[in-house]
């Protein structure tokens, strides 16, 4: 068997900060940033509004350089290479959901999903792009376009083309905030559903007490800095 103390993380920051220029110097929006993600576990990032967390997640996955500290994909240096290289890794191991569902409006349910898939040049793409979206409820949809689906629908083309390219990190910016309590308990659900299922990671910024909790640990964003919470109780059913 390997030795477990010298796996590495999948995601791992260390020493992490964010500073901007602003009208009267230097603002510090993060500061001494230390977390690490294995391979698929559930970290939840809370906060307040203003706290830096969509910042963070920027960070961890690329999108933005720190000023000071570094980020570790899968053992490299995320935050060492150049913007293309950081596409290029990111693309081949990431994927996203945000609040707003980033969907391209002239194509369809399916034509989005087979997006990134026809952009990694991936074996039997329309077959994969199919299942996913018969797994997220959708396989009557396939030819709807965005502006034609609901909120909560649109909810689930996005998860299922993010899980479609079989990512081994998910990154959920607010993926419920813009749903009503119906949808976003269905979006949740097949949000923890998948990621069991598929294995990938997960990083997931909320404002929602009730969805963090469903993480295996939960980091709050105070003044720049992290805290680790307490696990949540969780009641067994007898």
């Amino acid at each position: 068997m390997p030795d477990t103390a010298s796996v590495r993380p999948l995601l791992e920051a260390r020493g992490l900060a964010k500073r901007v220029a602003g009208p009267e110097g230097a603002l510090t929006l993060l500061h001494d940033i230390d977390l690490e993600l294995e391979a698929g576990a559930s970290l939840a990032i809370t906060g307040p509004s203003g706290s830096g967390k969509s910042t963070l997640l920027g960070l961890l996955a690329g999108l933005d350089t720190p000023s000071e500290g570094w980020v570790r994909l899968a053992g490299e240096e995320f935050s060492a290479l150049d913007e293309d290289d950081r596409a290029r890794r990111r693309g081949a191991l990431c994927a996203f959901v945000f609040q707003d569902f980033h969907l391209v409006g002239d194509l369809t349910a399916l034509e989005n999903v087979l997006l990134p898939l026809e952009l990694q040049r991936a074996p039997g793409a329309e077959r994969r792009a199919r299942n996913w979206l018969q797994r997220v409820g959708l396989e009557h949809r396939l030819k709807h376009f965005p502006a034609t689906l609901s909120g909560g629908e649109q909810q689930r083309v996005a998860l299922a083309r993010a899980f479609a390219v079989e990512p081994g990190l998910l990154f959920a910016d607010e993926p419920t905030g813009s749903l009503d309590r119906a949808n976003s308990s269905h979006i949740q659900e097949l949000l923890f559903e998948l990621n069991r299922e598929a294995g990938a990671a997960l990083v997931l910024v909320t404002h929602d007490a009730a969805l963090a909790a469903r993480c295996q640990r939960r980091l709050r964003l105070e003044d720049g800095g992290i805290r680790e919470l307490p696990e949540p109780v969780r009641l067994v059913k007898p």
